[in-house]
């Protein structure tokens, strides 16, 4: 399936260079993780952390890439033009392993439509986009 390739800016260059890398990453706030005993991670990237609004305290820290699906959808219908040849397709939102509160979504590669299994386990994958050749995390399940 072709994807959509991310312009990366000040704020989300750092996880799309990560992805380049084959890497996994999400921002983490030291404060909330050293004083308050919070996992504190987030993502999408903000330019402040979500539990204490601060924004000096934010790092990047490398997770596993390990992660489950907590739900998800076919795709009968999307608005976007590259998509449309691969509808319908799956989309679903994988919860990763160090935090459940962070959530991405992915097409699941090499699962039938409307043939997940919840809960399973999955594990990211790097896939390579057409336009600009940016990686782009996806998520595949595992036995």
């Amino acid at each position: 399936m072709p994807k959509q390739s991310p312009i990366p800016d000040e704020l989300t260059k750092p996880f799309w260079d990560a992805c380049n890398e084959d890497r996994l990453v999400v921002q983490k706030c030291t404060v909330c993780t050293e004083r308050r005993g919070l996992n504190a991670m987030q993502h999408p990237p903000e330019k402040i952390c979500r539990n204490c609004g601060s924004g000096d305290n934010l790092v990047w820290a490398e997770v596993s890439g390990r992660g489950y699906i907590q739900t998800y959808a076919v795709m009968h219908d999307v608005p976007i033009r590259v998509l449309q040849p691969d509808q319908p397709f799956n989309l679903a939102v994988i919860e990763i392993a160090e935090d459940r509160s962070v959530l991405f979504l992915s097409h699941l590669p090499g699962t039938p439509v409307d043939e997940v299994p919840m809960g399973a386990a999955v594990q990211v994958e790097f896939e390579v986009t057409p336009a600009t050749g940016q990686k782009i995390p996806e998520w595949r399940v595992v036995s």
